[in-house]
């Protein structure tokens, strides 16, 4: 499992195309909608909703579960450029921002934290841009960050309801920036429990945990970090579809993902600190350990080296006949430790 998860993370050859097994069932929801009303459907396949191509209102398509044939077939009939239905349909991308034949194309990773196995997934996400339209592609709708956008877009009089698809487009993109933080702040709370188990008893396994989560750390920079060029990209372009005043909303989620990767930095930094509090931690162990026995060695150094001497094969040793002699071994063996216990106090050795 973790050489899987080390190879995913280590794939740098852009050059092999990888396209995802087809997903047995896609589902499609559109949301129709102008200021004064809104027409939210379910549909059965993708071609239901051709019919939005030359809609008068703000048009948001969402596809959940993606299939080669539909997806192509949807980019032809929206005048997509096949380059685009490649990134959509290939697995493993950087995260990116395109500009072709007028449409406005961006890809990025939805980050979630899996609760049961305490881990990062990922899902890679497409927003399409068009005059009129909103395409949007996921891969699984369990990790969708949508839910809250749905909610403003049911609102009468909601801000994204009196503006137009690139604020549309702004939104889906802020959604997903923002839910970056709340998985931050799960990892935070992986960190601080690893550091107070760090203090308490280090072990083997807290070493383990350290390499676990510093490999979730290069999912969560490598998601995140790319999404800065990603939203400069997008204000620096030229494109007619973001107005002028939309700019003004790209902006402040620049400045979160500023934030966003300025955190990851921080939770870098607190990993090397805890390798490094784990590393102090089994020296200072190992210490204790030395210490003890090297003063059990000091104590016992008396008992062998009297021991030694009344071994010694002479004839005449004092005391080596009289009735008293080993008593008298005996209590040296145990007075001259207690001696040395008492010096070693004052001089503050342990």
């Amino acid at each position: 499992m973790n050489m899987l998860r080390n190879k995913r993370l280590l794939r740098v050859n852009p050059t092999v195309q990888t396209f995802r097994k087809d997903a047995a069932k896609t589902k499609v929801c559109v949301y129709d909608y102008n200021k004064d009303s809104i027409s939210e459907k379910n549909l059965q396949t993708p071609e239901e909703s051709y019919v939005y191509l030359n809609s008068s209102n703000v048009t948001w398509i969402n596809i959940e579960g993606l299939q080669k044939k539909e997806v192509e077939e949807m980019c032809a009939h929206f005048k997509i450029h096949p380059l685009i239905a490649e990134d959509i349909l290939s697995t493993g991308q950087r995260p990116k921002v395109d500009e072709i034949s007028g449409i406005l194309y961006c890809l990025l990773n939805m980050l979630y934290f899996n609760e049961d196995i305490r881990s990062l997934e990922t899902e890679q996400i497409s927003i399409v841009l068009g005059e009129n339209f909103v395409l949007s592609f996921q891969e699984d709708a369990s990790k969708d960050v949508f839910n809250p956008l749905r909610e403003k877009l049911r609102i009468a009089g909601s801000r994204i309801r009196q503006n137009g698809t690139d604020f549309l487009f702004y939104s889906l993109i802020d959604m997903i920036v923002d839910n970056y933080f709340a998985v931050m702040e799960k990892l935070g709370e992986e960190i601080e429990i690893l550091e107070e188990s760090i203090i308490r008893h280090a072990d083997t396994r807290s070493l383990s945990q350290i390499n676990f989560i510093r490999k979730e750390m290069i999912v969560l920079k490598r998601n995140v970090a790319p999404v800065r060029d990603i939203v400069n990209g997008i204000l620096r372009s030229e494109n007619k579809l973001i107005e002028e005043k939309t700019e003004t909303y790209f902006k402040d989620v620049y400045d979160h993902i500023i934030q966003a990767n300025d955190l990851a930095e921080n939770y870098r930094d607190m990993m090397i600190n805890l390798q490094d509090l784990y590393l102090n931690n089994l020296n200072l162990k190992m210490n204790e350990a030395m210490k003890v026995m090297a003063i059990v060695t000091c104590l016992l150094a008396p008992a062998t080296v009297i021991g030694g001497i009344f071994g010694m094969n002479f004839s005449k040793i004092p005391w080596l006949h009289d009735k008293y002699g080993f008593y008298f071994a005996v209590a040296l063996m145990l007075l001259i430790p207690v001696w040395m216990i008492i010096m070693f106090k004052k001089k503050g050795w342990f």
